[in-house]
């Protein structure tokens, strides 16, 4: 996998999205209650930090809780709640050394439909209905990852020609599209709410 990624904005961070399945993964978990570009910039300073190039599952399952919370929080932090992000960084990890060997990839390689591999990305720590969607249109728009009914098992996502989340980004005027597309969400959801609205995701 060495795709041209545009979604931290900053060509070393992307370079890494895009030859990195794990890096794509935990780009993806970061993804809510920051900026898109915060969020997907998180794996190249995980790694910068672990002093790889890349990052290992087993190496960060296997880092002590709270050492590796300290190396999130940093200045400057990879997340809002370096913390708390720390630990589901960790907890996916565990769960893709568990049932994948380690193995991003694995995830969807050889995957028969949209819809298994919807139920496989669901399965992960810290992925709900929502991010599960987002990260299966992703792949199948910037990755080429395309099994049987992709488009169908990511929804609204999957659809062509829409900027409706960080699947549909490919340089700064899409980003701006969907940071538009997320406001009118967001100014939705706090309507029909009451003026109390909370959303999913970032």
């Amino acid at each position: 996998m060495d795709i041209t990624m545009r979604l931290a904005q900053q060509p070393e961070a992307d370079a890494l999205l895009g030859r990195s399945p794990l890096a794509a993964l935990v780009g993806m978990l970061l993804d809510q209650q920051v900026p898109m570009e915060w969020a997907f910039a998180g794996p190249y300073t995980i790694a910068q930090r672990m002093g790889t190039d890349d990052l290992d599952a087993h190496a960060i399952a296997a880092q002590d809780p709270e050492a590796f919370a300290a190396l999130l929080s940093q200045k400057p932090a990879v997340h809002r709640y370096p913390a708390a992000m720390a630990k589901r960084v960790q907890q996916l990890c565990a769960y893709l050394v568990e049932h994948y060997d380690g193995d991003a990839a694995a995830l969807w390689t050889g995957v028969g439909t949209g819809a298994e591999l919807l139920e496989r990305l669901k399965a992960l720590p810290g992925f709900g209905e929502q991010k599960a969607r987002i990260f299966l249109a992703l792949l199948g728009k910037r990755l080429g990852v395309r099994p049987k009914g992709w488009r169908e098992a990511a929804g609204g996502y999957g659809a062509a020609g829409v900027y409706r989340s960080a699947a549909d980004i490919t340089g700064p005027e899409s980003l701006a599209k969907v940071r538009a597309h997320k406001q009118e969400m967001k100014a939705a959801a706090k309507a029909a709410a009451g003026g109390t609205g909370d959303t999913a995701g970032n």
